[in-house]
């Protein structure tokens, strides 16, 4: 007969996003993550797979989050343009409020796991599509509506608003200045016009 667990493995993960987050890949051992999520060893095996499972699961679980969050700001903004604003809005001020300055995970997994790991790279790509998707559809509904100029085709815009926001998540893990990325946001928002 099967144990059943007696941990809640939605919040062991939610867990393991932030250790991971805060530590990075390489630098998160397998006994950080037995003491970190308060499970033995054998659980987080059976329940994970190796700490490369743990890790993809965490950035699948990491991105589906952040999704989420981004869908219901453009679902609730007043106009396309609004959406925009919000979507950076978001981005930045998520970053500003972290007092540990980590970045965006997806980033950081990025740059220390993605260029010799083909699934983490699958999966930053697949987010950075997403996310352009985002930026995509509410750029072009915002022109076909006039509230945004079609003098730049949406798709380009969108991949230069995702570069921005890739850059943005950089710089904050060594600055903090709202002043700074308030003009980031309002310089973006000019190529809209």
């Amino acid at each position: 007969m099967a144990r059943t667990k007696d941990f809640d493995e939605d919040e062991v993960l939610t867990r393991a996003v932030h250790l991971f987050w805060r530590k990075g890949y390489n630098g998160t051992s397998m006994q950080d993550l037995v003491d970190g999520l308060g499970i033995s060893r054998s659980s987080l095996y059976d329940t994970y797979g190796d700490k490369h499972t743990l890790f993809l699961k965490s950035l699948e679980n990491y991105k589906k989050t952040v999704s989420g969050k981004m869908e219901a700001i453009i679902g609730g903004a007043k106009s396309a343009r609004d959406a925009v604003r919000e979507l950076l809005e978001f981005i930045i001020g998520e970053l500003l409020n972290d007092e540990e300055h980590k970045g965006c995970f997806l980033v950081n997994a990025a740059v220390e796991v993605a260029p010799h790991d083909q699934e983490v790279n699958n999966i930053i790509c697949q987010s950075d599509r997403e996310v352009e998707e985002y930026f995509y559809h509410a750029i072009k509904n915002g022109q076909e509506k006039d509230e945004i100029a079609n003098k730049q085709d949406p798709r380009a815009l969108a991949g230069f608003i995702l570069n921005n926001i890739k850059g943005v998540r950089v710089t904050a893990k060594s600055i903090n200045d709202k002043k700074l990325f308030k003009g980031i946001i309002d310089l973006t928002m000019s190529v809209l016009k």
